[in-house]
């Protein structure tokens, strides 16, 4: 099974992809005039705008939800796999993925936000959606309908649970059936709530972890403020091949940082614009703007956290088997040697300030992260059923999915790693390849949509969404949306 998914993995994340994830985030950066920098400050004020109704949920709890899918354990185990196969200089590339990737966020969010579509009474949208009704081929909105069912309903979840298990094991010698039972007697008491429980759980839970999180990273970066120069100097040299001892993992750096950066931050993997589809605001790019800044949330932060506690503390290992043994090799496997790449690097980074607690707190922080990352990947694969089931609309697939989760998540967490991170691999690459030529076929209304929301604001008025001003005339949502403001 493992040969045959790796197979599969070598065809999907090929170069090509690779190197389109870049070249997309650089070609919407250039499109957006780098609305990254230029609207940072106003990505920060609309975290709080918005309110949640009936059909939708907030700004604020539609970032928590796509934080929740992006903050996971590619955040704590998926950096130390970017280290450990591409070198410390793999951290430079997630930056640059997530800086670029942070233009891709708000177009795949806009254009999720201008085609969505309201289904038993709820906002519904995401890929699947803009790609019938904005490219329409509904065909090709089917096809990746079905894929997001099979990546976020099977794929993906296994990956976060057999991280939460093997956290929990090293932290607190539980067994990692016990933990998979557990998470998947809670993931049934908040998914059974619907979009709301959901929403509300994680609108508490990320904020709080994450904070935490950097805090105590921070904590560890300080007590070893005299080595941060060095440590930067070690990513930027090994980013670039200039650093003795890791010229040989040079492209593995490239590679493996843009992936595990894709992996975590999400950015062109279209599994945001779920979520961005489900909030309530008055202009797209609202929505649009706040995605982009989840980016920065989820790899400038928190995975930088991460990468610099493992970095700083020495708490690492690079592997390349075929380096041969001199001093180069030595030097390559600095560090923590028979330690399984994963949760074991941050929790033993945290151990050199916090003994004892660091692995505890990783295992439980890793848990939070890792659990509402699986409860998002559900909300995704339901809203995709939603879309394929909509002439039926009946909550019975839902139930089904749910069963079928439950599943998952406790064979994920028994299963060895390598499976569940080639399967999550797979499922991301996947998602990824039909949403980026989905996205590239249709700029054109997330671009109009920016300048629109531009020059509402140079005339002093909160921007609203009239679909005829862009020229987009089939999302028939907003029309219903305005009348009702109107009225």
């Amino acid at each position: 099974m493992e040969d045959f998914v790796g197979a599969l993995n070598d065809i999907v994340w090929s170069n090509a992809l690779i190197f389109l994830c870049l070249g997309i985030g650089f070609y919407f950066s250039i499109r957006t005039r780098f609305l990254q920098l230029r609207h940072i400050k106003e990505m920060v004020r609309l975290l709080f705008d918005g309110e949640s109704t009936d059909s939708g949920v907030s700004s604020f709890q539609a970032l928590a939800m796509s934080l929740a899918g992006r903050v996971g354990t590619g955040n704590i185990a998926g950096v130390a796999t970017a280290i450990a196969f591409g070198g410390p200089g793999a951290m430079f590339w997630m930056w640059t993925v997530a800086f670029l990737g942070a233009s891709t966020a708000y177009v795949e969010a806009t254009l999720a936000q201008i085609y969505k579509e309201k289904h038993l009474g709820e906002f519904r949208g995401g890929p699947a959606f803009y790609i019938e009704r904005g490219l329409g081929m509904k065909w090709f909105g089917i096809l990746f309908a079905v894929v997001s069912v099979i990546s976020a309903g099977i794929f993906l979840p296994g990956v976060q649970a057999n991280s939460v298990a093997e956290g929990i094991k090293n932290a607190f010698h539980i067994e990692t059936w016990i933990s998979g039972l557990g998470m998947v007697l809670l993931f049934g008491a908040i998914v059974f709530g619907g979009v709301k429980r959901i929403a509300k759980f994680t609108e508490y839970v990320v904020p709080f972890m994450a904070i935490g999180y950097i805090i105590l990273a921070l904590i560890i970066i300080v007590v070893n403020i005299s080595q941060l120069g060095d440590v930067i100097t070690l990513i930027l040299k090994s980013a670039f091949n200039m650093q003795a001892g890791f010229g040989a993992v040079f492209g593995l750096a490239i590679q493996w940082g843009v992936k595990r950066g894709v992996y975590s931050n999400e950015a062109g993997q279209g599994t945001a614009p779920h979520i961005a589809a489900a909030a309530n605001v008055s202009h797209p790019a609202k929505q649009g703007l706040v995605q982009s800044f989840s980016v920065y949330i989820d790899t400038l932060f928190v995975c930088s956290a991460t990468g610099f506690m493992i970095l700083i503390t020495g708490m690492y290992n690079v592997q390349n088997p075929g380096f041969g043994t001199n001093g180069a090799s030595e030097f390559l496997y600095h560090g923590l040697n028979n330690v399984a790449i994963g949760p074991a690097y941050t929790q033993n980074a945290m151990d050199t300030v916090f003994p004892g607690f660091g692995s505890y707190f990783v295992a439980i922080a890793l848990f939070f992260f890792a659990f509402t990352t699986v409860i998002a990947y559900y909300y995704i694969a339901e809203t995709n059923i939603s879309y394929l089931t909509r002439k039926v609309e009946s909550p019975k697939f839902y139930y089904i999915l749910k069963v079928l989760m439950m599943f998952v998540i406790m064979y994920g967490s028994i299963n060895q790693a390598t499976l569940a991170w080639a399967m999550g691999d797979l499922g991301v690459g996947l998602m990824a390849w039909f949403n980026i030529i989905a996205i590239i076929l249709l700029q054109k209304p997330a671009l109009k949509a920016l300048l629109d929301y531009e020059k509402q604001k140079k005339e002093g008025k909160d921007p609203v969404f009239i679909p005829e001003n862009i020229g987009v005339t089939n999302a028939h949502i907003w029309n219903t949306i305005y009348k009702h403001k109107e009225d």
